[in-house]
This record gives structure tokens, C-alpha cells and sequence, in this order.
């Protein structure tokens, strides 16, 4: 009888889940096989992210095809045309494209002082201006603010889906990169002002200067440029041809700012 009892005293503790002498307890093995977990999750991330890394770089789009062929269409007008098709509607597409030297000089200075002023002097990513963008998206908690330069806004259009995600944003950022390394200044210009939408199924410059103003691209005057360059922020919302109060005021803005940006070359041979 007082065998049994001592047995019953002695488990009773490690039954509790105390620590028994010269044994691990069933708290302390707990402890152990947490530890075991995280060390194991922490040691999986960088093999993940490298993965994630790697996925993206092969996947990236090859674009020195770019130098010397115009894309016969892009993500985003075949995502319109989705979108069409899913109404039950056409798609409708008004584009022409126009090289770089047939565009005018005032449509150049006025995009670039409603979208990317320093243009000519960066590598395809304005590190300061992502910076802010996703220090206002942090404080947001959501991806919302813009920032894209022109050859970002550009990477996006011709290949990416327009969802905010941190992997969408890092394609486009690598293939804004790309872009910059394989192609000319002047042409990444010329494409993007080819295909960017400027309203319900236009796209391009000369799309849009037949469209709203009448007149080729080669002749838009500084107002008809600076009414462009306003509504791409919000081409559907915003119609130069019947301009909102709101599209007025960056109109104005647009013109106050063409003086302040680096003149565009007009040949390109020289935007290196």
C-alpha cells in the first residue's frame, strides 16, 4: 500500500505538467517544440522570398523587340476589351500610331509636367517620389498613391495587370529597369504616348488630338496640350473635349509647370 501511494505521489507532479527530476515535463517539451517551429519559419523566409525573386526575374517580358517594332497591342487594351466583351459590347479602338518626332513639342513638355518632370535625368524609377508613394500607402494601410514614372506607367500598360499588390509593383519596377537599359529615352516616350488611354477606347496622342481637338498631333497647340496632359489621370472621368472645372484647374497648373521641365529633344538621335 505505501509502494502504491509513493507511485501515485511520484506522477502526480509530471501529471500536472511540473518538472520531474531527471525528465522533461509535457510545459517544457511544449516550449521545445515551439522553439523548433519558428526556428524552422525563420529559416524558411529567405528561402521563400528568394523564390519569390527568382520567379519574377524569369518571368519578366523580353522588350528589346521594342526598339524597332511597335506593339500591336497591350495588357491594358486587352483588358478594356474584356471588359467590353463581358458587357456584351465592342471593343472600341481608336489608335494611330505616330513616331516621336511627329508629336508636338508642346504635348511632350505638358505630359512631363503632369506626369514625370525629371524624365530625362532618372534610370526609370524616381527613388524619392516611390519613397513618398509608399510611405503615403503605409499610413493608409492600402496601396492608393501614384508615383509611377512615365517608364513604369508605361511597363505597366504594355504587360501588367493595373492591380495594387507589392509583387505587381516590383514586376513593374523591374521592367521599368529593363526598359531604361534597352531602349532610348525618346522611344520609351514615343511608346508610351502611343498606347496610353485618353478616354472611352482612344488611345495615343493621335487619337486623341483627332478625337477632342480636330487637329493632328503634330499640331496640338500649348491649351489643347496641357487639357491632354490633365486627363490622364483619369481619362474616362476626365474629357478634354468637354472639360470639367476640375480638368481646367490642372490644365492651368500643367501650363504654370511646361516651363519648368527639361525641354524634350525634338530628334532622337539625341534623347540618349
Amino acid at each position: 500500500m505505501g509502494r502504491a501511494k509513493a507511485g501515485r505521489r511520484a506522477i502526480g507532479p509530471a501529471a500536472a505538467g511540473h518538472y520531474v527530476r531527471g525528465g522533461v515535463g509535457p510545459a517544457k517539451a511544449g516550449h521545445h517544440v515551439r522553439g523548433r517551429y519558428v526556428a524552422r519559419t525563420l529559416l524558411a523566409i529567405p528561402a521563400v522570398g528568394f523564390a519569390v525573386l527568382a520567379y519574377v526575374y524569369l518571368t519578366l517580358p523580353d522588350v528589346r523587340a521594342l526598339k524597332t517594332s511597335n506593339p500591336p497591342t497591350t495588357a491594358f487594351i486587352e483588358l478594356r476589351g474584356r471588359e467590353a466583351r463581358a458587357k456584351g459590347q465592342d471593343a472600341r479602338r481608336v489608335q494611330r500610331w505616330v513616331a516621336y518626332g511627329r508629336v508636338s513639342p508642346n504635348l511632350k513638355r505638358a505630359v512631363l509636367a503632369a506626369e514625370d518632370d525629371l524624365f530625362w535625368q532618372h534610370d526609370g524609377v524616381d527613388f524619392e517620389q516611390l519613397q513618398a508613394s509608399l510611405e503615403a500607402d503605409w499610413n493608409r494601410g492600402r496601396f492608393a498613391r501614384g508615383g509611377s514614372t512615365i517608364t513604369q506607367q508605361l511597363a505597366k500598360n504594355l504587360y501588367l495587370s493595373p492591380s495594387k499588390n507589392p509583387l505587381r509593383k516590383l514586376r513593374e519596377l523591374l521592367i521599368a529597369r529593363r526598359l531604361e537599359a534597352e531602349l532610348k529615352k525618346s522611344r520609351i516616350l514615343e511608346l508610351y504616348l502611343n498606347v496610353i488611354e485618353w478616354g472611352d477606347g482612344v488611345y495615343g496622342v493621335e487619337g486623341a488630338a483627332r478625337t477632342y481637338f480636330h487637329v493632328s498631333a503634330a499640331d496640338l497647340g500649348p491649351s489643347e496640350s496641357a487639357l491632354l496632359a490633365a486627363a490622364i489621370v483619369n481619362p474616362r472621368l476626365l474629357n478634354p473635349g468637354r472639360p470639367s472645372p476640375r480638368l481646367i484647374r490642372r490644365q492651368q497648373l500643367i501650363l504654370r509647370g511646361m516651363g519648368a521641365v527639361t525641354p524634350p529633344p525634338e530628334t532622337p538621335q539625341l534623347a540618349r
